[in-house]
């Protein structure tokens, strides 16, 4: 009886150990290339070389403790505290707009400290998307109560991110939306007239804005405006070719030289391939596509609806955000201002994201106890009398 216990205890306190070591895998060569990539940006806007990798990694420290305290939380609390947590985070993005004297109103200002409530909004967009769509009641094939309702609830921080303005994160916040409702059974079908009308809308906008034509010429041919609208795009691709297969070598990157805009942040992904080479980066976006592959496993495997959409949600996040940063700065995208999770320079983001990935693996601690075989003394119970019988 007591072994019983213990087994079953030891089962209940394990996390997922294939997604925590691609965790762990991911902050340790994210920091390692954000001090290489960061320092000679560092020197000439602060003065200390070291400013970037130390703020990072104090937030690293930081994130680790709210990680391990997020994995021992219990999730099924966060159905009394998500409407909470989103009408936090809705008052927050409003603040900004208000209180903030950045001409880009992305950051709040409190005793010293900033941060970004656009990061925080993400998180509780997830958490009451997953709260409502997880409803019995709810009618998820009905128009309204399974496509409008819950593109209002990602609608209004969408909003609110945009006019910041932010449009990458508003665009990142909608696609994290869309992805949970498709999950959770709404009418794909439904979605094509909404669909049709953004594109028409789009389409319209283009033609009648002409700075909006010149992005996108810019963005196909960035060569014909060197020093200006093209300038980012050609510096990311020549560090990037600079790189060949094997890279000039951890710390040798020539473009980080003040020559590549936001070495430390958006353009983090750049460096690395110029210093690694191409079978490195090759191999770091296969940690990250494992790291998300088992995020949607957990998520097939988790035990119940809520917790399941809570995991696709917050690993649809970590996915787009990494397809998107890595296709601006392949040329694949005009440069829309994502950061690459793990890698990028931004303390809000790398707390809020070790955060979440907390959540991820307290869920996939009963995700494990579903998975288990049942133990002995549970198999013994289970059988029939005349199962019972033949064991005597």
């Amino acid at each position: 009886m007591k072994n019983d216990l213990q087994s079953r205890s030891k089962r209940i306190s394990s996390v997922d150990l294939p997604f925590l070591a691609a965790v762990l895998l991911l902050l340790a060569i994210g920091l390692a290339t954000l001090y290489s990539a960061g320092y000679a940006k560092a020197l000439q806007k602060t003065g200390n070389s070291y400013f970037y990798i130390a703020r990072q990694g104090a937030f690293a420290a930081g994130g680790l403790v709210v990680m391990f305290l997020a994995s021992w939380f219990p999730y099924k609390a966060y159905r009394k505290l998500a409407p909470f947590l989103y009408g936090a985070s809705v008052v927050l993005l409003g603040a900004v707009l208000l209180l903030s004297n950045d001409s880009e109103k992305r950051w709040l200002y409190i005793g010293g400290f900033q941060f970004q409530p656009s990061e925080v909004a993400k998180v509780t967009v997830i958490l009451l998307l997953a709260l409502y769509l997880s409803n019995p009641k709810l009618r998820v094939r009905s128009f309204w109560r399974g496509i409008v309702f819950p593109a209002v609830i990602f609608g209004v921080c969408a909003l609110l991110v945009g006019v910041e303005p932010h449009l990458s994160g508003a665009i990142l916040v909608c696609c994290i939306g869309l992805i949970m409702i498709i999950s959770a059974g709404a009418n794909v079908l439904q979605m094509v007239p909404i669909g049709l009308a953004c594109v028409a809308g789009a389409v319209a906008l283009y033609f009648s804005k002409e700075y909006m034509q010149q992005r996108v010429y810019t963005w196909l041919h960035p060569e014909s405006d060197p020093t200006g609208a093209g300038y980012q795009a050609l510096q990311s691709l020549y560090a990037i070719g600079s790189g060949g297969l094997t890279g000039l070598g951890y710390g040798n990157s020539r473009q980080k030289y003040l020559y590549l805009p936001e070495p430390q942040n958006d353009f983090i992904f750049s460096v690395f391939c110029e210093e690694m080479g191409w079978i490195a980066a090759v191999l770091v976006l296969c940690i990250f596509a494992f790291l998300i592959i088992r995020g949607f496993y957990i998520a097939a495997h988790a035990p119940d609806r809520f917790s399941s959409l809570i995991v696709v949600g917050i690993v649809s996040r970590v996915a787009v955000q990494t397809i998107f940063n890595i296709a601006v700065v392949s040329g694949a995208l005009p440069v829309t201002g994502i950061s690459l999770p793990f890698f990028s320079y931004g303390g809000t983001a790398l707390l809020v994201l070790l955060g979440e990935m907390g959540i991820v693996l307290q869920i996939s601690r009963y995700a494990t106890i579903e998975k288990d075989p049942p133990l002995k003394s549970e198999k013994s119970e289970k059988q029939t009398p005349s199962e019972q019988e033949a064991t005597v």
